[in-house]
């Protein structure tokens, strides 16, 4: 199973397990929820994904690396108490809460939302004195005395042996309370989420070309080398921040990422051809709309340069259509805003109605910063709406003694220009994609270069988002042609396989 298939069952498997009946009890008990059991090699996303399933389904998520636990932490810690048993009173054992199942319920108070999923990692190298509680555990969510809520929902993960000398095999007991996922590293899987993620399409296109460096681990007489999902993302951040500040991304940066010598240095001088590229096939004059003179430049590139060159047009068009869906979002919530205060204005001043909101939305950051549930796309949306009404106020602010409906005529001015200028960026962003197709289609024709084009496209979320929202004529007229020659080509082989028969 590949790391997408396996985020999808996670998903399905959390949603079954929080089904209820009538009566509201969950339908499957708590000794029936067997713990999924993700197994596959470091770095290829497991952790990654089970994040992006608790960020989808908006519940909370708890995550631990269970090496670092002693029995004393998972457990709970021993201490006398008294009880009555009968006419006599006696001195008993008792625990203290699990560090772990404290945390969960510390979780829920934070957040006000009682189901979610405890990700539990390298469960196969627990240590000896915690792992023959781990069978109570995995069964009945309990430890010690305590047991995790009923909704929250036990993912654990594991690498096989060959990658942690630490790791243990489970017996056959244990593996009955366990539904184990065999996951694998998969480029395409990667790819799709890597669009998404906004990683550097330099590594995109790279990794398109020499798929073979995508993941590895290999040990020779020179040591253990190996390259990693992990790897690529992480280099990736570290390429765009030091891009922002103009500092020089050489080998010896990507060596310190990428444990393999010969992939570090092969990616360097890719990386320093990307860079030509960018240049020598004058990208923003394609998407300009610029007439490009010399078009057998491109007619006549080695196949690896035009992946490169698609690489290039797709990331600049995906800074694009990432603005649109952001933006798009942030004027909803300021439009749903200056609606209700429009209402409320006969009541309050509009100053006090944007303050109240201002703070509602600052504690909503800080509530979900602390609870951990706020992703990155949406600490930028809080950071944008701040922004706004902060200028609002201060334009409030400004107008001193000015009526009420003549401050919000300013408000609404100040939305419209705003608006004005998201949609001229949203028709400058179709313009750019109608430019590169028509480049596309004028050099390469209907050929395989326009296709590996709109499948790339196809794999972003947002390009998604701002096709089936905006619209593109020249994207569906390119789109509708491929489509076409698919069902062509599709009919002519049924047509042989006939003729054969």
């Amino acid at each position: 199973m590949n790391i997408e298939e396996a985020k999808e069952e996670i998903k399905r498997t959390v949603k079954a397990y929080h089904q209820k009946d009538a009566s509201g009890c969950y339908k499957i008990p708590v000794e029936r929820q067997r713990p999924l059991f993700l197994m596959g090699p470091p770095g290829i996303g497991k952790t990654a994904i089970v994040e992006q399933v608790a960020e989808e389904l908006g519940i909370n998520l708890i995550s631990y690396t269970i090496t670092h636990h002693t029995r004393q932490s998972a457990i709970g810690l021993p201490y006398i108490s008294k009880k009555m048993y009968g006419d006599r009173e006696v001195s008993i054992t008792e625990y203290t809460m699990s560090e772990i199942v404290a945390s969960v319920y510390e979780q829920i108070e934070k957040t006000g939302i009682s189901e979610g999923i405890l990700f539990l990692d390298e469960i196969n190298a627990v240590s000896e004195t915690l792992a023959p509680t781990m069978l109570q555990f995995l069964q009945y969510k309990t430890f010690g005395m305590h047991q995790v809520p009923e909704g929250f929902v036990l993912v654990t993960a594991g690498n096989p042996t060959e990658y942690n000398k630490s790791v243990r095999d489970f017996d056959i007991v244990t593996l009955d309370r366990l539904r184990k996922i065999e996951i694998q590293e998969d480029f395409s899987s990667f790819k799709n989420y890597a669009y998404n993620a906004g990683l550097h399409s330099a590594i995109l296109s790279y990794l398109e070309i020499k798929k073979e460096n995508f993941y590895f681990v290999k040990q020779d007489l020179d040591g253990k080398r190996f390259v990693t999902a992990r790897a690529w993302e992480d280099l990736s951040k570290i390429m765009q921040v030091y891009e922002e500040l103009h500092y020089p991304l050489e080998e010896k940066l990507m060596a310190e990422y990428l444990a393999d010598e010969e992939v570090a240095k092969d990616f360097a001088l890719y990386y320093d051809l990307y860079c030509k590229y960018r240049e020598i096939y004058h990208v923003p004059d394609i998407l300009a709309g610029k007439e490009i003179k010399d078009i057998s430049l491109f007619v006549q590139a080695p196949f690896d340069e035009k992946i490169s060159l698609l690489s290039l047009l797709v990331e600049a068009l995906q800074n694009g259509f990432y603005r649109y869906k952001q933006e798009q979002k942030e004027q909803e919530h300021i439009f749903g805003l200056l609606k209700k205060a429009k209402e409320k204005m006969q009541e309050l001043p509009l100053e006090q109605v944007l303050g109240q909101e201002e703070r509602t939305l600052e504690q909503q950051r800080k509530r979900a910063k602390e609870a951990k549930m706020l992703s990155k796309d949406q600490e930028k949306r809080y950071a944008h709406l701040l922004t706004t009404l902060s200028e609002y106020l201060k334009l409030l602010q400004e107008q001193g003694q000015a009526s009420e409906e003549e401050k919000f005529g300013l408000l609404k001015t100040a939305f419209q220009e705003k608006e004005e200028a998201r949609k001229k960026d949203v028709e400058e962003t179709g313009k750019m994609l109608s430019n590169a197709l028509h480049f596309l289609g004028e050099v390469f024709g209907e050929g395989q270069e326009l296709l590996l084009f709109l499948s790339e496209l196809s794999k972003s979320k947002y390009a998604l988002a701002f096709l089936s929202e905006v619209g593109n004529e020249t994207y569906s007229q390119y789109n509708q042609y491929l489509l076409l020659q698919d069902q062509k080509k599709s009919l002519q082989e049924e047509l042989r396989a006939q003729m054969e028969l």
